[in-house]
């Protein structure tokens, strides 16, 4: 019996890191040379082919873009109300744009709006320019961001994607990076990114006009779960997009590089998010439960609270039966003092067919002194008054 128990485990410990560490290709067919197929929230690849190419990004570059944008308003430093003034350098860029015009005055929310859902090139140069001081200083800060963010093959020109510099590049597992980080972290992008079809009002000297702004994400009109993110093609990076979705609490970036043309390159996006939804499996336990405190030996108090450092996930990609996960608490009865705030006291251990799949640290809630001879002496005379 104890040899039977032996193996299983060993069959699961193999399942499992297959599953995690070898990308799916059964039943998916994509056009696109260069892909991967991510769930959001864990970060775990699903299915990636070539997906450390270095590929021209082209207009996806926008969502280092966006994400040093929310970074800016998070910290303070820019608001969605302030006035973005359009220089003669932003309204001089081509491609995808929105037509500012130069001295043209627009708020940071509409430039938002105008980067997520038209792809405008010169809202994007405006916007750098607002938040760094000019379009070099902001792609400067683009490629500390990549570097902080582990994107070992990504290195950015300009904040737009219109240059077809061969010094400008990417790949797919990068855009992933990226585009994790950005939904994770400032989920309101997706107000932005949702928006299909939405007016702008230009008011400059030559008069008031509305432009209409039209996503250029038609996997919002053919994909029900779809809830973004950002495409872009050059006559160089032919067809790109990082595609977001969510459904029955799955969040999932799909990204596809290179594809021939607009419809193939929603086709495989389509396909990837239609099999991660088809495949996973998502465990979450959101370690809400009071935990006992533990003793402490020779502190000023005699017990410290326990806290969960995080929730835990798992996504599972086999069919496995998640009601069976169990999870252990490794404690020690007590502790000796001092104890330090937030360091940690032992760990959440979770066990699927007897297999470990994670952990989670418990730390120590407060912070406990060691006890000194007026402490021993206020403990004693508490005694004697009980």
């Amino acid at each position: 019996m104890y040899a039977k128990r032996a193996i299983t485990a060993v069959v699961m410990t193999v399942m499992l890191w297959v599953a995690q560490t070898l990308p799916v290709s059964a039943n998916v067919s994509i056009s696109a040379p260069s892909a991967i197929l991510i769930e959001s929230s864990t970060g775990q690849v699903i299915y990636e082919q070539n997906a450390t190419e270095r590929r021209s990004p082209a207009s996806i570059t926008k969502v280092m873009t966006l994400l040093l944008a929310f970074e800016a308003i998070d910290r303070g430093k820019v608001s969605l109300t302030d006035q973005v003034v359009v220089s003669r350098h932003a309204s001089s860029m081509g491609g995808s744009q929105v037509y500012l015009a130069e001295n043209e005055v627009q708020t940071l929310d509409t430039m938002l709006k105008c980067i997520a859902v038209a792809s405008g090139n010169d809202a994007s140069v405006a916007v750098a320019e607002h938040i760094a001081g000019s379009e070099e200083a902001f792609v400067a800060m683009m490629n500390q961001k990549a570097e902080e963010l582990g994107m070992v093959d990504t290195h950015f020109e300009d904040c737009s994607g219109l240059t077809d510099s061969d010094n400008h590049y990417s790949t797919a597992k990068d855009v992933a990076i990226m585009s994790r980080e950005l939904t994770t972290k400032y989920p309101k992008i997706f107000d932005y990114t949702q928006i299909w079809m939405e007016d702008i009002t230009h008011e400059t000297p030559q008069g008031t006009s509305t432009f209409t702004l039209t996503s250029t994400n038609k996997l919002l009109k053919q994909y029900q779960w779809a809830t973004g993110l950002k495409t872009g093609s050059t006559s160089k990076a032919q067809f790109c997009l990082s595609a977001t979705a969510t459904k029955d609490g799955i969040d999932l970036i799909a990204v596809v590089m290179g594809a021939p043309d607009n419809n193939h390159r929603v086709q495989d996006a389509q396909t990837l998010l239609t099999y991660g939804f088809n495949t996973c499996n998502l465990y979450i336990d959101a370690n809400a439960e009071d935990l006992a405190p533990i003793s402490v030996e020779g502190g000023v108090e005699d017990e410290v609270g326990l806290r969960f450092l995080s929730e835990f996930r798992y996504l599972d990609t086999l069919g496995s039966d998640l009601s069976a996960v169990e999870k252990t608490l490794e404690l020690p009865e007590s502790v000796e003092a001092p104890v330090g705030e937030g360091s940690q006291a032992g760990r959440a251990k979770y066990y699927l067919n007897g297999v470990e799949i994670g952990s989670v640290p418990i730390l120590y809630a407060e912070s406990v002194e060691k006890a000194g001879y007026t402490d021993y002496l206020k403990k004693i005379f508490e005694l004697f008054l009980l």
